[in-house]
């Protein structure tokens, strides 16, 4: 029987994702992208090396299990052109030549080592991502359970948001000086000039804009638990609004929510325990966290009843509010004893990505914003002038 015309589509999601996929593993492989010098050795020299007489089993396992992502969006990627075997192979072939260039241009950086046997490792862990997809996309794209609850669940243009969502969980894994303070880089930025090029900052700008002075009302309004409630509390808020936004009203979403919910919790405290000198998986769970936890999550199941329009607003000013306070108020000093903690050279790569993650996050979610009221507005202005 032929197949029906929305059957047997190439997904448009699932390519876009293998490429934002290689990019973050250029990013983790090239990081921190300066240094470069040659040692007079040629870039595929490093095939040919003896096996590494130094191995770890985390470094091994974190580059298998970095491709199996990889592996198997590839396989979702080339459906229905190729499928079965063919696409196992192609991923294979592809994870394969991905690592390999990425272990050449290693060859060029003072802080990388380029290694045959990460390249096995990627390649196996493109290989197993591939093979487990395989034999599930049909029923991921075409038919099944899996395809119908997708289109009941969920609208069919909204790749950016669902992709902004999936992103929150993997965000929240760099520690933070309250639970959940993402975007903290115009602190930092501001941190990192000189005394004097401040005082001439401030010097030249309005008095209402001194910071110092800000943080130092803000501190004073609440204790340091309280502050971590509000700021943990309006980021989870932010972040599940958004997450509902794609989701049909037929959608189960306060299951997904759940679901959203705790998957963030184990990434973080997944992220914290392979991180964590100490091996605690659990430092960032404290008394004001974990009020805040509960406040966001509940304050997350009263915002979905909202019209889709008010979810959005909801969720920018969550998101400015926070950013503001994070911005301003000191640091615990409690933070520098949790950062100390944090193997700051394990998997170097693994540390830039997630710290730019938790920088640029809420920023990226903001300018969504932006966009889809822009486009709900020009809209708008085009019915009313038909």
């Amino acid at each position: 029987m032929a197949d029906k015309p929305w059957q047997r589509r190439p997904s448009a999601f699932a390519r876009q994702a293998v490429v934002l996929y290689a990019a973050l593993i250029a990013y983790g492989s090239w990081y921190p992208f300066y240094g470069w010098r040659s040692l007079g050795i040629g870039p595929l020299d490093y095939l040919f090396d003896p096996v590494p007489q130094y191995l770890t089993a985390f470094d091994v396992v974190t580059n298998v299990l970095g491709y199996i992502p990889f592996g198997a969006l590839v396989v979702l990627a080339v459906y229905p052109r190729w499928r079965g075997a063919i696409a196992v192979a192609f991923a294979f072939g592809l994870g394969t030549l991905l690592s390999g260039l990425m272990e050449a241009v290693q060859t060029y950086l003072p802080t990388r080592v380029a290694s045959n046997l990460d390249l096995a490792a990627n390649a196996l862990g493109a290989l197993l991502g591939a093979t487990a997809m395989s034999p599930l996309t049909g029923a991921l794209l075409d038919r099944g359970m899996l395809r119908r609850m997708r289109f009941l669940w969920f609208e069919r243009d909204s790749t950016a948001v669902i992709g902004l969502a999936a992103l929150w969980p993997f965000a929240t894994m760099y520690p933070s000086p309250l639970l959940f303070g993402l975007g903290t880089w115009p602190r930092e930025l501001w941190q990192r000039f000189d005394p004097s090029m401040q005082d001439a900052l401030l010097a030249w700008a309005p008095a209402v804009w001194h910071v110092q002075a800000w943080a130092d009302r803000a501190a004073a309004w609440m204790p340091d638990d309280a502050w971590e409630a509000v700021i943990a509390a309006l980021n989870l808020l932010a972040a599940g609004a958004l997450a509902t936004l794609p989701m049909r009203e037929r959608a189960p979403r306060v299951r997904l929510l759940i679901a959203f919910v705790v998957a963030t919790l184990i990434v973080k405290t997944g992220a914290t325990f392979l991180q964590s000198q100490s091996g605690l998986a659990f430092n960032w769970a404290t008394p004001g966290g974990l009020i805040g936890l509960a406040a966001g999550f509940g304050a997350m199941l009263l915002a979905r009843k909202l019209p889709r329009r008010s979810r959005v607003a909801v969720a920018a000013a969550a998101l400015v509010v926070s950013l503001l306070f994070v911005n301003l108020l000191p640091v615990n000093p409690y933070f520098d004893v949790v950062l100390a903690d944090w193997r700051q050279g394990r998997y170097l790569h693994f540390n830039g990505l997630a710290r730019w993650l938790a920088w640029m996050w809420p920023y990226a979610a903001l300018v969504w914003v932006a966009l889809s009221a822009e486009r709900a507005l020009l809209a708008s202005r085009r019915g009313s002038g038909g």
